[in-house]
């Protein structure tokens, strides 16, 4: 007997997991390209696999809690849409399809509680830097702390950054040549806020006044791939609300902020705010691209030594964003700077949001092979445009004692402006 996928009982985002299901010809192409097939081997941990099984629970002859454990080991790094000869917009059913069948998922109250922790805390700074000072506690307690959560206590950061308080207006150094806002995000607040600081800093020397939104909060983005959709439409809102209309671009930083931000049409799609989160979508571009297009006023003269840099491509600016080529142009842009290419770079480094809370073995096994693969550059330095992937190379490089710095791409570029300068890094020591 045949079944068809029928949109209308899966809501506003049942056209969209239909259409992506239907257009999957299940070549294989996507095989080589997905890291969890890579791990694991089976069929069903490949997106050729994830989608039958997703299918057929949108069909009704299968239950979403079989096919749970399979699509919950995906990424949702994307590296299968490039890979696809037929397009596949995969995206536009695996976040939907997490969305659709989260309430009748099994999980046990383990599982429940981690996941319910990490939405209360990460989207929101302030909760997120009391919770990573309580993990020095959860750590003295060892083996008393039940192990579903020990991969939350692993991750935690020894030593938390001090908290930096970004002015809402950084005006140009010189000439105007545009006016922007930019996203502060929420775990890169508190992980490392000097992203924002070199973000900031760079924009305006070359001539770009930067608005940060008092009003703004987290992309949403956690709560998308994780299957909240609720949750996920009321960050939207807040934001499309908090943004200017008059700024040339909404600048994200963060790879992850970034692709959610520029999803914001499907979030809220069937709903009155669709119409002009399409609009705000247009406007959403990642830092490096607004950069290159507008081209480097200031020079920066880099360092008198050779400075080999690998560039390790975040999932969800390279497969979800399309950009690759920017960063690495900004890179080449300073003197002394040779960019190295990683050995497999299409393969996830196993962050991927709260990856490594859900599933601790595989990423731990894509982020040690990663690690490896920098190493094997020669680079001095890694730079990268997203904060789980920075997280997640630091604590793989420090696992093998190596001296690699860790540095988002804007780091690297406002480090060579000082380095010009004489001047020392706000970030703690010079480039090397």
């Amino acid at each position: 007997m045949l079944h068809a996928i029928k949109p209308h009982e899966h809501g506003p985002l049942g056209d969209p997991m239909a259409h992506a299901v239907q257009a999957c010809v299940h070549c294989g192409f996507c095989l080589a390209a997905c890291p969890t097939y890579q791990e694991l081997g089976q069929e069903m941990d490949s997106p050729r696999g994830r989608i039958i099984l997703m299918k057929q629970v949108l069909e009704g002859t299968l239950s979403a809690g079989e096919a749970q454990p399979h699509i919950d080991r995906c990424l949702g790094c994307l590296a299968c849409e490039p890979a696809c000869p037929s397009g596949v917009p995969y995206r536009d059913l695996i976040s939907p399809y997490r969305a659709a069948v989260e309430e009748s998922a099994t999980r046990t109250p383990g599982e429940k509680l981690r996941r319910w922790l990490a939405a209360q805390t990460i989207p929101y700074p302030a909760r997120f830097r009391l919770a990573l000072r309580g993990a020095a506690i959860g750590r003295a307690l060892g083996a008393l702390v039940p192990k579903v959560l020990r991969p939350m206590l692993e991750l935690a950061p020894k030593e938390i950054p001090p908290m930096v308080m970004l002015p809402r207006v950084t005006p140009a150094r010189g000439e105007r040549r545009a006016r922007v806002a930019l996203l502060a995000g929420c775990a890169q607040q508190v992980l490392d806020p000097d992203i924002n600081v070199a973000t900031i800093d760079v924009l305006a020397r070359n001539g770009v006044e930067v608005v940060v939104p008092e009003a703004q909060g987290c992309c949403g983005g956690l709560a998308w791939h994780t299957g909240d959709l609720r949750a996920a439409q009321a960050f939207a809102r807040r934001n499309l609300d908090a943004f200017p209309a008059d700024a040339d671009a909404i600048l994200t930083n963060a790879a992850g902020c970034g692709s959610a931000m520029h999803e914001y049409h499907l979030i809220l799609r069937g709903t009155p705010d669709e119409p002009r989160a399409a609009n705000f979508c247009k406007r959403v571009v990642d830092v490096s691209v607004f950069l290159a297009r507008l081209g480097l006023r200031e020079k920066p003269v880099g360092w008198r030594e050779p400075h080999p840099v690998a560039y390790h491509d975040a999932c969800h600016l390279a497969n979800a964003q399309g950009v690759r080529a920017e960063p690495r142009g900004l890179l080449r842009a300073i003197p002394g700077v040779e960019v190295r290419e990683i050995a497999n770079a299409h393969l996830c480094c196993g962050s991927a949001g709260t990856y490594n809370l859900d599933q601790p073995e595989i990423a731990h096994s894509l982020g040690a092979q990663k690690s490896l693969a920098v190493v094997a550059t020669g680079a001095t330095t890694v730079a990268t445009g997203n904060i789980g992937c920075l997280t997640q190379l630091k604590t793989h490089l420090a696992k093998s004692h190596s001296p690699i710095r860790v540095r988002h791409t804007m780091q690297v570029l406002r480090d060579a402006y000082a380095a010009s300068e004489g001047e020392s890094e706000s970030g703690g020591g010079r480039g090397r």
